[in-house]
């Protein structure tokens, strides 16, 4: 299993950016995946999940009301959708995945993924 985040780059506070998580060697939608964030300097961060086979989704407190995660089965993707952008917001973006459906305690556990992708930066401006 592949995976491969892109869509990031450089934006402004306040505009909207998504990002998707392609995946190859395994229909997406048989994953439950997550988004994970890493800024300089600080530790790796929960951003959002969905779990394999529906739609339940997840967010961590800091996105919550602003990011969305979404599936795009027809190009084996997920997507996530990032509104209201804030400069605390900048960081390397990674998806990840894993074949299990994560109870709720370990849907944000960055170690329960399995698989994961290269990262996109992300980086908004004030």
């Amino acid at each position: 299993v592949q995976l491969q985040a892109f869509g990031g780059g450089l934006v402004q506070a306040g505009d909207s950016q998504t990002l998707s998580c392609g995946a190859s060697g395994v229909p997406f939608s048989v994953m439950s995946v997550g988004w994970f964030r890493q800024a300089p300097g600080k530790e790796r961060e929960f951003v959002a999940a969905i779990r394999r086979g529906g739609t339940s989704t997840y967010y961590g407190d800091s996105v919550k009301g602003r990011f969305t995660v979404s599936r795009d089965n027809a190009n084996n993707a997920v997507n996530l959708r990032m509104n209201s952008l804030r400069p605390e917001d900048t960081a390397v973006y990674y998806c990840a995945a894993q074949r299990r459906n994560p109870i709720l305690s370990s849907v944000g556990v960055a170690a329960k993924y399995d698989y994961w992708g290269q990262g996109t930066q992300v980086t908004v401006s004030s």
